[in-house]
């Protein structure tokens, strides 16, 4: 047999990682489209962007679980988010359609996550989370909030408060795997 033949048999041979993909493409477009929700004149056209938004969202994370993620993918992935999310929600915001109090309790995951990260940086032990189950319920609970702004629904405070819950939810979450985590390990 082969070396090649014993590589495929006795383990699966690794990708090289990518440094771009099509993925970041999508994630990218997420900058753009914040942008566009800040100036879109009426709530219609906000509510197609904000969709926009969602599936290139979806879309890019199949992309790069079917074709293999990039080091830049996963960096410009949260960034994208945190960028579409903080314009959405100043925006909301500065219609007072929900106190300020409760726009930051909607983005706390957004506000903490990065500040945490800086904190890790200056510590000298950089530590940055995967994607986890209480971040994406917040995402979701997000985009469900700007919906029902957009929409004019009576579920926009239950809904506001409901995603500050889970953001507080997924930041214990990530406190916890920040205090589990070995002394010498380093992203």
């Amino acid at each position: 047999m082969t070396a090649e033949g014993t590589a495929r048999k006795g383990q699966r041979q690794e990708r090289p990682e990518r440094v771009f993909s099509a993925a970041n493409l999508i994630s990218a477009s997420r900058i753009p489209l914040a942008a566009a929700f800040a100036f879109v004149p009426d709530a219609a056209m906000r509510l197609a962007v904000l969709a926009a938004a969602a599936a290139s969202d979806l879309l890019d994370g199949w992309i790069a679980r079917r074709l293999g993620p990039s080091r830049l993918g996963a960096k410009l992935d949260p960034v994208s988010d945190k960028i579409f999310y903080l314009t959405g929600f100043a925006v909301l915001g500065l219609s007072g359609a929900l106190s300020p109090l409760e726009v930051a309790g909607v983005l706390l995951r957004d506000i903490l996550t990065p500040l945490g990260y800086l904190a890790s940086v200056v510590v000298r032990r950089p530590f940055s989370t995967p994607a986890r189950v209480g971040g994406k319920a917040v995402t979701v609970g997000q985009c469900l909030t700007l919906c029902a702004w957009l929409l004019d629904s009576t579920l926009l405070r239950p809904l506001a408060w409901a995603t500050a819950g889970i953001a507080l939810y997924a930041l214990a979450d990530y406190g916890r795997l920040a205090v589990r985590r070995p002394a010498g390990d380093t992203d």
